[in-house]
């Protein structure tokens, strides 16, 4: 079975608009490398409840969970309180995460700074090459920071834990045929190639109106026979098909 992951956006700042979040689009481009299939992505504001209820369902149902923002040092960072309860454990004191920030802070580490080395009971330090304050994986659940370049450098540090599968590959045919003429052929091509995901996609630039159909999979011999299957499609409709 293909392994599976979600991910968990924490923030007010993206539910409010004043952020843009971009940790999603990393995150799914380097999992499907992995061979590991995003199933889902959440953002969820900085409360303790819905941290602890969304945990809790999304580490039930999936091999991997991945969550990003709340772990710093403000009074709404709530991250590591919300794990602690999603697995019922208390906080602690993680002797090496504190070693990590004197080193970096020195006499600049404060009481509020310090709470940065609290993590639940049990829980394993995510290395962060930038900015040294540790994330942690509980369980299946890997909690990470919000910035996205400290996200990416955490990311790649534990992605020696994850046991993937095949690489998820994919390839996209483009053209300028509207996607009512193609609907119905997409769907008998669909039940053909059942491994294939085959993914619509409609786009509108200067003003013509056009889409993108995206295979997608793990078996390469599968994907590149729907695509020559959707090529033939969208000429045989009038289209101009462009592979990428």
């Amino acid at each position: 079975m293909v392994p599976t992951a979600a991910i968990l956006i924490i923030g007010n700042e993206i539910l409010s608009g004043r952020t843009q979040d971009v940790n999603i689009q990393y995150l799914a481009k380097r999992l499907g490398e992995l061979g590991i299939r995003l199933d889902q992505a959440r953002v969820i504001p900085d409360e303790v409840p819905s941290i602890v209820a969304t945990v809790r369902e999304l580490a039930a149902h999936h091999t991997y969970v991945f969550t990003t923002g709340g772990i710093g040092f403000t009074h709404d960072d709530r991250t590591a309180a919300a794990l602690a309860e999603a697995f019922d454990v208390p906080l602690e004191e993680h002797p090496e995460a504190l070693r990590l920030l004197q080193t970096y802070y020195g006499d600049a580490l404060n009481a509020a700074r310090r709470r940065m080395a609290l993590v639940p009971v049990g829980a394993v330090l995510v290395d962060n090459p930038i900015s040294k304050a540790p994330g942690f994986q509980i369980q299946n659940v890997f909690v990470l920071a919000g910035v996205p370049d400290v996200m990416q450098a955490m990311f790649e540090s534990l992605r020696g834990r994850l046991s993937g599968g095949a690489p998820i590959q994919f390839t996209t045919v483009s053209c300028g045929l509207p996607e009512g003429i193609l609907a119905d052929d997409l769907a008998f091509l669909q039940g053909r190639y059942p491994e294939v995901e085959i993914g619509s996609y409609p786009s509108f630039r200067l003003g013509v109106l056009g889409v993108s159909l995206v295979m997608r999979g793990i078996d390469a011999a599968a994907i590149a026979s729907a695509t020559e299957a959707v090529v033939a499609m969208v000429k045989r409709l009038g289209g101009e098909p462009a592979v990428e």
